[in-house]
């Protein structure tokens, strides 16, 4: 796997460890230490992930969170000590694409950003020809007052569009594909992330929280994906 990351993290030795392993798995690694600097030279650069410190100086992490997303959907990663629910459903809310608590495992990290860029690869790409017309009608999917088209990455309630991001677009397409499947969270991280699922329910939960608030009247009484307590979710009534 190869890319253009921008690191941005003010603490010299983990940026370099990073730097120095990820440059060994084929990609080019620009660093940051300041949170003003880095919003200059995302701007002035092209990169295909961005590795967030959440506690920088003069710029706060979310806050610049913020920023880059209002510029670009490029995938983000947070690499934080601040490991509490409250941060990571923030950094997550806030258009975070993943999260990894500081002490991490290089490994893991090398998989999570190349986990990352596939994803987004895989949802920006053009299909090279058109579906065949017998498999057009498989790819409109309707389920009570939502329509999903799977080709266009898009979903509409009642007509009004809803904005979905390519995760919560994933699990929703899952459920109603698939409308008698129970999926577990780890079974979601595995089939959502394309990875092993380090048994971080936070990520599932902010995520399912989000879509939730999107596609249902009352998320706090959901229609569309029912919760099975103690063992993960499936589709409810349309």
């Amino acid at each position: 796997m190869t890319g253009s990351l921008l690191l941005i993290e003010d603490d010299l030795s983990i940026s370099e460890m990073v730097v120095d392993y990820l440059s060994k798995e084929g990609y080019r690694v620009t660093t940051v230490d300041d949170g003003g600097d880095a919003l200059r030279a995302f701007d002035g650069g092209s990169y295909d992930l961005v590795l967030l410190d959440l506690m920088l100086p003069n710029v706060n992490g979310l806050d610049l969170l913020q920023r880059i997303r209002e510029r670009s959907k490029v995938p983000i990663l947070i690499l934080s000590a601040k490991d509490g629910e409250v941060d990571k459903a923030l950094g997550l809310r806030f258009g975070a694409d993943d999260y990894i608590a500081k002490p991490f495992s290089l490994l893991e990290l090398a998989a999570r950003v190349s986990a990352s860029i596939r994803r987004a690869t895989q949802y920006v790409s053009a299909p090279e020809s058109p579906p065949p017309a017998e498999d057009k009608e498989q790819a409109l999917l309707a389920f009570g007052d939502l329509r999903i088209d799977i080709d266009n990455f898009t979903v509409t309630k009642r007509g009004e569009d809803v904005k979905l991001t390519a995760k919560e677009f994933h699990i929703l397409k899952l459920f109603v594909q698939h409308p008698t499947r129970v999926y577990t969270k780890a079974l979601l991280y595995q089939l959502v992330w394309n990875e092993d699922y380090y048994g971080d329910e936070n990520v599932i939960n902010v995520h399912m929280r989000r879509l939730r608030e999107k596609i249902e009247d009352d998320p706090s009484n959901p229609r569309y994906i029912r919760t099975l307590w103690g063992i993960g979710y499936r589709l409810g009534e349309a």
